[in-house]
């Protein structure tokens, strides 16, 4: 390796030394940071016909990144997130570099200010209490796999969890005697602690006893005792919403995933008349806004809501600009 060439070594110890030694970041954002250098690094090598490692800090520059990041939301078909996410990774490591590398703090200054790109916000799609008791209703409980996923899309609606979170559960992080509840491990490592549902409590020591496993060990594994991964996961609930479908035909236009559960479970606990501050606790937002959100987008509240309102009287008498035909007669001939 050339020491003329210093961004090698800044990129080492902006993973080793920055995310991992001093910011203790979490596995997850490790890799969604390489994944996205990644990408760059083979985007900007086309670009400039040069190999990934002879490329250089200064090859990086607000234009390439720029270029980058519409590569990334329109010829890769990612999302405003997606894209937004990218530009995350890169603004960290140009922060970075400012402190290690004060000659390319002008160049590190105008990536910086790359804006975020706004995104439109739309309504969550929650999935109906009745939707949500048909797809629970069609895996097998009399075989272990159906055991299994009974008791994990449970879980995912009593708890609220991510999915993430979910398929890290161990035994160990569950209180089975009452109050029952679970300790979840969410974003930024924060915990939270969720109650538990009597029934979901029954599922998870069923699925126990007849698949024992180690208090540190995941609780939701294949037949191999692997962990499950979460793509295994949306692969088997297509299945069941697909087969859910045929009795209740509103799942045909859904688009369900594993996160849709925990939609579900914000919507109906606003249905239920719960605080927002205690969902937003029980969901592990950072934001109250994120939880408002859901507020929003509950229908049946807003029903209510209407409900309290009484509608206006019906006028006794046509307002006076209906009585005079004269001014009827005038505006007609505008």
């Amino acid at each position: 390796m050339s020491k003329a060439n210093a961004f090698p070594d800044l990129m080492r110890a902006f993973f080793y030394e920055w995310l991992v030694e001093q910011r203790n970041a979490s596995i997850h954002t490790v890799r969604s940071y390489r994944d996205s250098w990644r990408l760059l690094l083979r985007f900007v090598a086309q670009r400039a016909k040069k190999k990934v490692a002879v490329i250089t800090l200064a090859d990086l520059t607000p234009g390439e990144v720029t270029a980058f990041l519409g590569h990334a939301e329109h010829d890769r078909g990612g999302t405003i997130g997606t894209r937004n996410c990218r530009l995350a990774a890169i603004r960290s490591f140009f922060n970075f570099v400012a402190t290690k590398d004060p000659a390319s703090i002008a160049q590190c200054v105008e990536i910086l200010h790359i804006p975020v790109k706004r995104a439109p916000v739309s309504e969550p799609c929650y999935l109906d209490p009745a939707e949500v008791a048909a797809i629970l209703a069609r895996p097998d409980r009399s075989t272990l796999e159906g055991m299994r996923d009974h008791a994990l899309l449970s879980f995912l609606y009593n708890s609220g969890a991510r999915i993430q979170e979910a398929l890290d559960l161990c035994p160990k992080a569950i209180r089975f005697e009452s109050p029952s509840c679970v300790r979840l491990t969410g974003k930024g490592r924060k915990e939270r602690i969720c109650p538990l549902w009597p029934e979901t409590v029954l599922l998870l020591k069923k699925l126990l006893e007849r698949q024992p496993r180690a208090s540190d060990q995941r609780l939701f594994v294949n037949r191999y005792g692997e962990p499950l991964s979460s793509s295994g996961v949306r692969f088997k609930l297509a299945a069941y919403v697909k087969a859910a479908a045929e009795t209740t035909p509103t799942l045909r236009t859904r688009y369900v995933t594993p996160h849709s559960f925990r939609h579900a479970t914000a919507v109906h606990l606003v249905s239920a008349g719960v605080d927002v501050t205690v969902i937003r606790s029980w969901l592990g937002h950072v934001s109250l806004d994120t939880t408002n959100h859901y507020a929003r987008a509950n229908l049946e509240t807003k029903r209510k809501a209407l409900e309290q309102v009484s509608a206006p009287e019906s006028a006794r008498h046509p307002p006076s600009w209906k009585r005079d035909t004269s001014l009827l007669a005038w505006l007609d001939t505008l």
